[in-house]
């Protein structure tokens, strides 16, 4: 995939998958989704692709995905068959944090 930056937009090669990069490490990033590469928003996809069995849990319309150390955020923008992943390690849901009670 190579280096990222935020505002960055990918989409699936293998599936209807669409993100925008919100934070990214430095240096070169091994962006995956249905165990396929991401690709630039003008990248024509290949035909006979498909979602790989391992990372076919699919995504989720405005749900923030993270990488375990947490230095790369991506946010769902079109929801998709295949699950996103940093190179064979598949990326977590960001749980949103809990409002201070109003006590």
């Amino acid at each position: 995939m190579g280096q990222l930056k935020a505002g960055t937009r990918l989409k699936s090669g293998v599936c209807s998958t669409e993100v925008m990069v919100i934070a990214a490490p430095d240096g070169e990033v091994d962006l995956r989704c249905g165990g396929a590469p991401m690709l630039d928003m003008q990248a024509e996809a290949p035909a006979d692709a498909s979602v790989s069995p391992e990372a076919g849990n699919g995504t989720a319309m405005g749900k923030r995905y993270v990488s375990e150390s947490g230095d790369l955020e991506l946010l769902c923008t079109k929801p998709g068959d295949g699950s996103l992943g940093l190179g064979d390690t598949l990326l977590n849901t960001k749980d949103a944090k809990p409002l201070p009670s109003s006590d």
